[in-house]
């Protein structure tokens, strides 16, 4: 066990965290050059195209130090907020983690929220300065940076460059000098960690664990504590470029099962496996539940499609732990299914995933969080999507879910951070300043209102400086109300909307005009309104295609013209009792992109 060393990497988005890892691909050998392209551990296409990392990844490699073969197991992570998740997986499975720092920006808001995480569980930190070799770099003011959060040596900051290769050698030996080798005993029960599973459509599930205790043979019954199922373990190894079979994994060894699992109810991220024959006592306390942010309803264009949707999204949380799903049905959509995801990216990562994985066309709904409501009786209830509220006569009070929020931003900025959140309903707590440029500023703010578009505005306001990260803090009283939007007097509701009071009404107004451009014009005009309760706001009319039925009457007394048009105007009354309007999917995009 002592030649096995674990780790992670913790780093903001775009601080070179997978062209680093690839950097030390190349140096262990682990990669040969014909397989090498840029971030290598990037597989999925959307990850290149988007140049950000979603799933976390592990990769062995082997290096040698002072004459003695080390194995290094890698797990790089993603740095986005929405995926905090994947990493806080990650950080249950190592002792140790490089904290990767852009020496051109400096520490960013999700870069400290993740290193708490591990430093909660006693990792190992590496500091390193990254894209030295950049004109634009601070090293001074990011090493002060550095100093000031993690309480290190200036010394150990490790100085380095993902681009030229520089101080690579540097950090493989600090992993092999300065994180300790895995604790376990070998010859205890068998108990493993699983941090992620992948499907794969030949051979099933891969489950991917880390041992803490014990070992695992090929061929041996193993049992998943959490669904309580048994299995034959197929085939165990270790994860290289691809995975390499092994006949037996032990404490401390990271690495992957193959047992002929097919469904992904079976497999839980942050379950145990263990023996059946000889089964740990305790279970591993990896990580917390994951609780979603935000939910939106994710319905098929076409009704015939909803089995294979269901199928789709399954094999999605096999491969996205923190993706939620329950069924749902709409008047004007259909069958569906309410999805919980931890943000607006996560949700976009998800829709495209299903567009282009499984060739699924989706529409997806307006986004909203999930509220408490009090009813008169007392009665607490969770409600996830306004059209599951109850009539407003029996309700008491609505909470609704509020976060801390932290925005660290550059001090000219600071005027028109504050003004963006004060807009969105947010208060003031704390202002700090980290450095003579650099300031943290913290807000209580209502989720709801950085469900839209707030991390878009707050990146345009501050030139793309400012980085944000929030954890939530409970429920508190707020005056909401259900704004819906009806179609000639027909209610549509997947556009319904929990909105509150003081901004429901430009809310509304903006809607309608927004829906007038997008919903085609009919043989008959269409009203268009947003009301909340019985009480209209606002309305935008799109008017009638009407053909000139009296071009073929000239001359004569215009009786004859009015009789062909009161005749008109009837086949046009007649038209609108029977005809419904479709609202395009554009409609229901649009609306999250108001502004």
């Amino acid at each position: 066990m002592d030649i096995i060393r674990n780790f992670c990497i913790i780093a903001h988005i775009d601080h070179g965290k997978s062209t680093l890892a690839d950097r030390l691909l190349m140096k262990t050998g682990t990669l040969d050059e014909r397989d090498f392209q840029d971030q290598v551990l990037d597989d999925m296409e959307l990850e290149r195209e988007r140049g950000i990392t979603i799933k976390s990844h592990a990769i062995q490699m082997e290096h040698e130090h002072q004459g003695k073969q080390y194995l290094l197991n890698l797990i790089d992570t993603p740095g986005h907020v929405d995926f905090s998740y994947e990493v806080s997986r990650s950080i249950a499975a190592c002792e140790g983690a490089l904290l990767i720092v852009d020496a051109t920006q400096g520490i960013q808001a999700q870069t400290i929220s993740v290193l708490y995480q591990a430093i909660e569980h006693n990792l190992e930190i590496i500091p390193i300065l990254n894209k030295m070799d950049s004109d634009s770099a601070m090293p001074d003011d990011v090493k002060d940076q550095i100093e000031d959060l993690i309480g290190c040596d200036r010394s150990e900051i490790i100085e380095a460059s993902g681009k030229t290769g520089q101080g690579v050698d540097e950090i493989l030996e600090a992993i092999i000098e300065r994180i300790s080798a895995p604790k376990g005993d070998p010859d205890a029960p068998l108990q493993a960690l699983i941090f992620d599973s992948v499907f794969n459509s030949y051979r099933g599930i891969f489950a991917y664990f880390r041992i803490m205790n014990g070992s695992i043979r090929k061929g041996e019954l193993v049992k998943f504590v959490a669904t309580g199922k048994e299995y034959y373990a197929d085939e165990v190894g270790v994860l290289k470029f691809g995975p390499e079979p092994r006949d037996v994994l032990s404490a401390g060894d990271v690495g992957y099962i193959i047992s002929g699992i097919k469904t992904s109810k079976e497999v839980k991220v942050g379950d145990t496996i263990t023996h059946v024959d000889r089964p740990t006592t305790e279970i591993i306390s990896g990580f917390e539940d994951v609780k979603p942010m935000v939910f939106a309803g994710i319905y098929p264009v076409d009704a015939d499609d909803y089995e294979d949707l269901r199928n789709s999204i399954e094999k999605l949380q096999l491969n996205d732990a923190s993706l939620t799903f329950i069924p749902e049905s709409s008047a004007a959509l259909g069958f569906g299914f309410r999805c919980g995801f931890l943000g607006l990216l996560h949700m976009e990562i998800i829709q495209e995933r299903l567009d282009r994985e499984f060739n699924m066309d989706v529409i997806t709904t307006v986004p909203n969080v999930s509220f408490n409501v009090i009813s008169t009786k007392g009665e607490l209830m969770e409600v996830h999507n306004p059209s599951g509220l109850p009539v407003s006569t029996a309700i008491d009070h609505i909470e609704e879910p509020f976060i801390t929020a932290q925005v660290i931003s550059q001090a000219e900025y600071v005027g028109s951070v504050m003004n963006l959140c004060l807009d969105k309903r947010g208060t003031l707590k704390n202002q700090v300043y980290l450095t003579s440029n650099r300031v943290e500023l913290t807000f209580d703010m209502p989720l709801a209102e950085i469900v839209f578009d707030f991390y878009d505005r707050l990146k345009s306001i501050s030139k793309g400086y400012a980085s944000f990260d929030y954890h939530p803090h409970g429920y508190r009283k707020a005056d909401l109300v259900k704004l819906d939007i009806l179609l000639n007097g027909d209610m549509v509701d997947a556009l319904s909307t929990l909105i509150h009071r003081d901004n429901a009404y430009d809310f509304g107004r903006r809607i309608c005009v927004k829906l007038k451009e997008l919903i085609p014009r009919q043989q008959y005009e269409v009203a268009i309104q947003a009301a909340i309760g019985a009480k209209v706001i606002a309305r935008e009319t799109v008017k009638a295609l009407r053909k000139d039925v009296t071009a073929k009457c000239y001359g004569g007394d215009i009786t004859r013209k009015r009789k062909l048009l009161e005749k008109q105007k009837k086949g046009k009354k007649r038209m609108r009792q029977v005809g419904n309007i479709e609202v395009p999917q554009s409609a229901f995009l649009a609306v999250l992109k108001l502004d």
